[in-house]
């Protein structure tokens, strides 16, 4: 009788866990799924599927066996199922944590697919215990989110990946009424529970930013586009980590923090080349950035305890809005 040679020692990257689970999925709803199957529903190649049967084969000790007439992956043992031990806790934890973050994108498409693919992943730990654990010891509290349709997410979606104009009609910040709107969608940005559009803008010949939530009557046109070496939203923030907002001016900011801000400008990373010194009892961080009105926003949130001091236009802008709070009694 020929016994089967097992390969030596294979590793298993941590970016395989959620693939490792799918296919474990996959085969336990006695599916028999192939290769091609396989790789379809995990989005990789037939290369990466047939390591990943290896793995589990012969350092999981998965009973996979192969049906020539159903042709597909079958477990010899029908109650076999990946213990959640194996991935370690780090890793356990990591998925608890990203499934209790997902419900910051409740509102959207990409919830429904998402939350799907998670639970697939974190079914086996049901068994142990640990499961009640990660659902209720981590937690992330609800947030303010904005809805985003469905039509209008597959349309945008649409547009990403085929690299193709997108025209709807948008009302913006200052708009009294909606304006027709024709744009190369460059990238979907998200930010304290609302999604955006970045991308080009052909009637203002510049980059802009889109709320999801605004966008009426989105269609995808036949005009493709070049998506432009350059467009990465990253690179026009200035260095700076203020969320959804590009300026084409860079500044140099500088303000005195005192009380609670302190902590609260201290504890975080704003910019690239944050910088802060002790002052009277208070700090003083500066920063170069082209976020401006996050900037303001972010001052004022601070209420008495943030002063700007650097650019004059922002000082200028804080007063004007300070002197606007003292008429409003």
């Amino acid at each position: 009788m020929k016994t089967e040679k097992r390969p030596s020692r294979l590793s298993l990257p941590k970016t395989a866990l959620p693939r490792i689970y799918r296919i474990d999925a996959e085969i336990a709803a006695g599916k028999y799924p192939n290769s091609d199957d396989l790789a379809q529903v995990c989005e990789t190649s037939v290369s990466t599927i047939s390591r990943d049967i290896d793995f589990m084969r012969y350092q999981l000790d998965a009973p996979i066996e192969y049906d020539s007439f159903e042709r597909g992956y079958f477990y010899s043992r029908k109650t076999f199922r990946l213990p959640a031990g194996f991935s370690g806790a780090e890793d356990m934890l990591a998925l608890g944590m990203a499934k209790s973050i997902l419900s910051l994108y409740r509102e959207t498409p990409l919830y429904e697919a998402a939350d799907h693919l998670l639970e697939s992943i974190i079914a086996p730990i049901a068994c142990d215990g640990s499961r009640d654990w990660l659902e209720n010891r981590i937690v992330v509290p609800p947030t303010a989110c904005a809805k985003v349709d469905s039509v209008i997410w597959n349309t945008i979606i649409g547009g990403l990946k085929k690299n193709r104009v997108i025209a709807f009609d948008y009302r913006g910040t200052w708009d009294e009424q909606d304006h027709g709107r024709r744009v190369r969608p460059y990238q979907l940005l998200f930010d304290s529970g609302v999604w955006y559009l970045y991308g080009f803008a052909e009637e203002r010949r510049a980059e802009r930013i889109f709320s999801l939530s605004r966008i009426k009557n989105a269609v995808l046109t036949e005009e493709g586009f070049t998506l432009p070496k350059d467009f990465n939203y990253a690179d026009f923030t200035g260095d700076s980590y203020f969320g959804v907002f590009i300026g084409q001016e860079k500044n140099h900011f500088a303000i005195d923090c005192r009380g609670e801000a302190v902590i609260f400008a201290s504890e975080r990373q704003w910019a690239a080349d944050q910088k802060i010194s002790g002052n009277n009892g208070g700090v003083t961080i500066e920063f170069t950035s082209t976020q401006f009105d996050k900037v303001l926003m972010w001052v004022l949130s601070c209420g008495c305890n943030a002063v700007p001091r650097k650019p004059k236009k922002l000082v200028d802008q804080w007063k004007r809005h300070v002197r606007e709070m003292g008429k409003n009694k």
